[in-house]
């Protein structure tokens, strides 16, 4: 079984790259917001403490959102593996990663990370929150706090994917298509 990341800060691509990569790979998506609305919607003893927290206004600590991941790992079928999108953002997730898969004897194969400037990520952030109306991506001082974000803690997995010889980065610029032959002459290594 393969274990991909998809990695890389706001508006790199990741969403319009990862159906691409789970229809060629032949992967199970796990986004963590979807896992998240999907085990809520579902009732199952985890997404109801994660409908609690949320509605007290928490956020859903570590252990409930690797409850999720793991439980999806166990019942997931007819696939060739993973492609793991919002998780880990952490190094604390990354080590929870590697312990949950160890147990199995396995591993994270490898980390893709789409790379793209700051200032792009503005440009970007701002065209998607036009197309999409999303609101969120309409405020300046949320995308600088995602940046912030994305910059002081998600931004430390690259050296620790690196020193694990997983992490792999793609030029985020460019056309869909460029970006995506880019991403499937790496993925195809593996």
């Amino acid at each position: 079984m393969k274990f991909f990341i998809l990695f890389g800060p706001p508006g790199a691509g990741k969403g319009t790259q990862a159906g691409a990569m789970v229809e060629r790979y032949h992967l199970c998506h796990l986004s963590t917001g979807e896992l998240l609305r999907s085990e809520i919607a579902a009732g199952t003893p985890l997404g109801l403490q994660a409908k609690t927290l949320i509605e007290a206004g928490n956020l859903v600590p570590d252990e409930v959102v690797e409850g999720m991941i793991e439980a999806k790992f166990k019942s997931t079928r007819d696939v060739d593996g993973f492609l793991l999108d919002g998780f880990p953002r952490t190094i604390a997730q990354a080590e929870a990663l590697d312990a949950m898969l160890a147990k199995n004897g396995e591993a994270v194969t490898a980390c893709i990370s789409l790379m793209i400037p700051d200032s792009v990520i503005y440009e970007r952030i701002a065209k998607r929150a036009q197309i999409e109306g999303r609101a969120d991506d309409a405020r300046p001082e949320i995308v600088q706090n995602r940046i912030q974000t994305y910059h002081g803690k998600t931004e430390p997995l690259i050296d620790f994917y690196r020193k694990a010889g997983r992490y792999h980065e793609i030029d985020g610029l460019g056309s869909i298509e460029e970006v995506r032959e880019r991403l499937f002459q790496t993925m195809d290594r593996f």
